[in-house]
């Protein structure tokens, strides 16, 4: 697999609007994105760190993935991402060498990425996110 870096952090929270004020007031930092993935139910808002970005993501559904999560384990982090060349080829190597997949196949997320989630119970308790950018040469 060809990791090039962590792509972002995943951070679950209960007011998105609330989070992205403390991030800009109390740590300095600029919120450049906020969007909505409907399928994911989710509303997300994206801070840069260097190369990496922090994601807080606030559920749109208390059935979604983030609003269970919220319900069941509180605000946190939510999710690890690695940016990756040839998704469909790591999604490939993870399944060959026994990684419980949560997605067989990619599909689109936020800021119009392709992603795949890797189980916890396989990866030592951290949920893990591939992501590729293929707009990106």
């Amino acid at each position: 697999m060809d990791i090039s870096h962590i792509e972002h952090i995943g951070i679950a929270v209960k007011n998105l609007e609330e989070s992205i004020r403390f991030y800009e007031d109390m740590l300095g930092m600029e919120c450049y994105a906020v969007e909505e993935v409907e399928e994911q139910k989710v509303k997300t808002a994206f801070f840069q760190v260097g190369q990496t970005k922090i994601e807080l993501l606030e559920s749109t559904d208390p059935e979604g993935p983030i609003g269970k999560f919220l319900e069941k384990k509180g605000e946190g982090v939510h999710h690890m991402a690695f940016a990756v060349k040839g998704i469909e080829d790591a999604l490939a190597q993870m399944d060959e060498k026994g990684v419980r997949l949560i997605d067989r196949k990619p599909r689109k997320g936020a800021e119009g990425l392709d992603i795949a989630f890797l189980h916890p119970k396989s990866t030592h308790g951290v949920l893990m996110e591939l992501c590729e950018n293929k707009n990106k040469k």
